[in-house]
């Protein structure tokens, strides 16, 4: 059995102090949470039910960034 794979960009909102989700491959997934683990939980349960699986298994692969500015 071939298993699924989507790949999900996890990105930090400087302004908004928070995570945000999206991905190319699962149209209309935009979430957000205070914390990683957070919004890893929420993707898992919206994933499948934005592409309307049932009864399969999928592999999510989480890509986080976060980027700094730093004056030296």
């Amino acid at each position: 059995m071939t298993m699924t794979e989507y790949t999900v960009l996890l990105t930090w909102d400087d302004e908004a102090y928070v995570w945000l989700a999206s991905s190319e491959n699962v149209p209309g997934l935009a979430l957000e949470a205070g914390s990683l683990d957070a919004l890893m939980e929420r993707v898992k349960y919206a994933v499948p039910d934005l592409l309307g699986l049932k009864d399969m298994d999928i592999k999510i692969n989480f890509k986080a960034e976060r980027l700094a500015e730093i004056h030296v």
